[in-house]
């Protein structure tokens, strides 16, 4: 089946997307249980890279790799020497732990159907066209997250970011370097004219209001933070409560603290505490020492900054009540994002020229798109993910709204194309 744009005769080849999805899907698999895991820098994910380069080659794209491991593959116009800078797509295809085949994945290979349209119909695109796979967007390995384009647009320099220290010890250039995707460009070299991000909602909206494409105009902002509470060990049966310094119980009601903050915010500030450990973790001893992981997200700066500050307030005033040291550490910082208003505009006017239902929405997930909108003009398309799930090998969006998503990043770039010489 093909798919037709708007402009320029242009067809989209939803097969072969829809197959190279199912290729790439199947790198890094777990035969057990079907999900899949290509976490940033390890062997998978090199076969990853290594197969998505290949896929480029067949395009004849002119193909780099800047010196944070990001690969990018350019379709160049007829007045391009090099320096002109493109339109560009693009996402990862690194994953979580045991993921579906989506995520990150359909943002890279719709980028590749874009091209392979314009090589299909003997076009040559007036300006040069980039689609771009980016290091470490989970951030599994190696934190934080997002990390390629983070470095690509200048708020993390390249050095800090290969000396950075996995989870596993490693150094992460010494593991680019190894896997032979240390490349010589340096990052923001290639910066987009405009950037358009293809990807799965990883949330329920668009399923639950049976609508097939999200315009996304902003994306909420990130506060990670580890927190550190310390007490004292003692005898569960012989030690009142009165005279306790009880760390599982100073975690545990810091977790009811950011329930209520998210309530109180009327929805629009989310909390999370996905990562806790107790010691000596014995279940007839106190807890002298627990350490967990605060997430906090709000599309708004101010609302945010209020939430750090409130959780911040409460963790001085436990500390005082109970008698413990809490200690706090930020890991990741990102301030909420709002996409360019002219390309959010073109998304939805395709959206309305297909006849496809659509909605203008908030990105709950941090995305490549967020980076890349520091230094050019960004927006994201959405399409359904069924029952929400994503980060699971559950993941799962119906072929024909793959291929219909794909085809409104088409018409976005033909149209964008034809208006920004």
């Amino acid at each position: 089946m093909s798919v037709a744009s708007a402009n320029l005769g242009l067809n989209l080849d939803g097969p072969k997307l829809l197959e190279q999805l199912a290729t790439l899907g199947q790198i890094g698999v777990d035969l057990k249980d079907g999900g899949r895991t290509r976490i940033a820098l390890t062997d998978a994910e090199r076969e990853g890279r290594d197969q998505l380069v290949c896929w480029m080659n067949e395009l004849s794209l002119d193909v780099k790799v800047d010196r944070i491991g990001n690969v990018f593959g350019t379709l160049r116009s007829s007045t391009d020497d090099g320096t002109e800078a493109p339109f560009m797509m693009g996402s990862h295809i690194d994953t979580v732990t045991n993921a579906g085949a989506l995520d990150g994945c359909y943002g890279v290979l719709a980028g590749l159907a874009v091209m392979r349209a314009f090589r299909a119909a003997g076009v040559t695109p007036e300006r040069s066209i980039t689609v771009g796979a980016f290091t470490n967007e989970e951030g599994v390995r190696y934190q934080p997250d997002m990390m390629g384009s983070l470095v690509f647009a200048g708020g993390m320099s390249v050095d800090e970011a290969l000396n950075t220290l996995g989870t596993d010890g490693t150094r992460l250039g010494d593991e680019l370097s190894r896997i032979g995707y240390a490349g010589d460009l340096e990052p923001g070299a290639l910066i987009p004219h405009e950037y358009v991000e293809l990807h799965i909602e990883q949330g329920p909206i668009l399923e639950a209001e049976s609508t097939l494409i999200g315009v996304v105009e902003n994306l909420q902002g990130i506060s990670w933070q580890q927190v550190t509470i310390q007490g004292n060990a003692n005898h569960a049966g012989t030690t009142p409560t009165h005279l306790r310094h009880d760390a599982g119980y100073c975690a545990s009601a810091v977790v009811n603290h950011l329930r209520e903050i998210a309530t109180d915010s009327g929805g629009t500030t989310l909390a999370t505490v996905g990562c806790m450990q107790f010691e000596p973790n014995v279940i007839n001893v106190i807890p002298r020492k627990s350490t967990f992981t605060v997430d906090l997200r709000d599309p708004d700066e101010a609302r945010l900054q209020a939430a750090e500050t409130r959780l911040s307030r409460f963790l001085t005033n436990i500390a005082e009540r109970e008698g413990v040291r809490v200690s706090t550490e930020q890991l990741v910082r990102f301030q909420p994002v709002v996409f360019d208003p002219e390309l959010a505009q073109v998304i939805e006017d395709s959206a309305k020229r297909f006849g496809f239902t659509h909605r203008r929405m908030t990105s709950g997930a941090g995305h490549d798109a967020q980076m890349i909108a520091r230094v050019a003009p960004s927006a994201m398309i959405f399409v359904p993910s069924k029952g929400g799930i994503s980060h699971n090998p559950r993941e799962h969006t119906d072929d024909d709204q793959l291929i219909k998503g794909a085809q409104v990043l088409l018409d976005v770039v033909a149209r964008r194309l034809a208006t920004t010489r």
